[in-house]
């Protein structure tokens, strides 16, 4: 690296742990480290720990009773574990419906359930990556046991509106339940599932500044699953295994921190994250929105880079300290381009040269200007090594920066 500094704009894929949380955590470590399910004192204090963190859960979420929450070890639990659970519970339907564009642990599921016999309905977006509706709902019929649905794009960071189609899902099939991944959505726009026809909700807290290891999933109290992880009581049993006391306050912690900073990814995030955007597309001839959607996440980008390649991008931004990618963190170690931004049609010229950047609450305005400053020479000197000299010179001349 040319640079020792670390510019991080990588918060879809995962957050620092605040000082604050970490703060909270360190006792369950070392001086209150009893089991929650033991009758004696020392473990019934973690037991109580456990009841507030669910409470914060609870109001984080916008649940109307903390029993409704359900503590995982990730989002990738919590979603397998309201589609399993659901199909568990309730054998005589066969249909599912998910979307063309959900992150890989809903995506990858719903693909195995397809080998085990079940028949899946794969919506699609359109090329701002909304989802179309019309063909979701068209696609309901009585033998629809799930819909599952993203809040938030984890690539271009395109919002759902969750809280209608699970409305409308409703009114044709008030059989079907409805199933959430928020994990993006978490900590970054206002959560509200009490007054929703909502059935489940997954977060992770990594996501929003809890460590890694630890998610939730609201589930109303009128929905029944069948476990994922069978064995003891613990959860209301729900799921077995001696609760991850230290993990859970801290995510209770990070969760109230995040509802309280919402205003800030509102308005401070958002103004960085368009200062970026604004200014790559201004700078760099062959860069193009993948997303120009208006309701989006506040913190997330998608920029395609046409006729060079995003792991080279990558790799230079590296040299500079820039960390972002090129698509999924689950799916940052394959050579496919994005299943997001195919599903949306982008052009193959931009394809694989799509960065994703994502910011934070503690991204500064230095580290913005430092990466608008570093990005165009890096796109400029991997322009000029493109196999793709003729069509770069006719891109430029199109867009008048001859």
């Amino acid at each position: 690296m040319t640079d020792t500094k670390i510019i991080y704009l990588d918060n879809n894929a995962t957050t620092k742990v605040d000082e604050e949380v970490l703060e909270e955590m360190l006792p369950y470590f070392t001086k209150s480290y009893g089991n929650p399910s033991s009758i004696y004192e020392f473990g019934g204090r973690n037991s109580r720990a456990i009841q507030e963190a669910r409470e914060k859960i609870k109001d984080f979420f916008g649940a109307k009773n903390a029993k409704e929450i359900l503590f995982t070890a990730s989002g990738s639990e919590s979603a397998n574990t309201a589609i399993r659970g659901i199909l568990n519970a309730d054998k005589s339907k066969n249909h599912l419906i998910t979307t063309k564009v959900e992150h890989p642990c809903v995506l990858n599921l719903h693909k195995q359930l397809e080998k085990e016999g079940y028949n899946i309905t794969y919506i699609g977006v359109n090329s701002e990556g909304e989802l179309n509706k019309d063909e979701l709902y068209n696609a309901v019929n009585e033998k629809t046991a799930l819909v599952s649905c993203m809040y938030a794009n984890n690539e271009t960071g395109v919002i759902f509106p969750v809280e209608k189609i699970a409305e409308k899902v409703k009114e044709i099939n008030k059989d079907t339940k409805v199933f959430v991944d928020a994990v993006q959505a978490a900590g970054k726009i206002k959560l509200d599932v009490q007054n929703t026809q909502i059935d489940m909700m997954g977060i992770s807290g990594h996501k929003f500044h809890a460590p890694k290891g630890v998610g939730a999933l609201y589930i109303k109290s009128s929905t029944l699953i069948s476990p994922l992880i069978i064995g003891g009581h613990q959860e209301n049993g729900r799921r077995a295994g001696t609760e991850n006391v230290p993990f859970i306050v801290g995510m209770a912690k990070a969760a109230q921190m995040a509802k309280d900073a919402l205003g800030i990814e509102a308005t401070q995030v958002k103004r960085l994250r368009d200062k970026l955007e604004t200014a790559l597309l201004s700078k760099i001839y062959n860069a193009r929105l993948n997303s120009s959607a208006a309701n989006r996440v506040p913190n997330t980008t998608n920029i395609g880079f046409e006729y060079v390649e995003g792991e080279l991008i990558l790799l230079n931004m590296n040299d500079y300290g820039i960390c972002a990618s090129s698509g999924s963190a689950c799916t940052s170690g394959s050579l496919d381009p994005s299943h997001v931004l195919k599903a949306m049609g982008i052009p193959f010229t931009a394809l694989h040269g799509s960065i994703r950047f994502s910011l934070s609450r503690y991204t500064t305005e230095d580290e913005i200007d430092y990466t608008i400053e570093k990005m165009p020479l890096i796109i400029n000197k991997l322009n000029n090594i493109s196999p793709f000299q003729k069509e770069l010179k006719e891109l430029k001349q199109r867009k008048g920066f001859i």
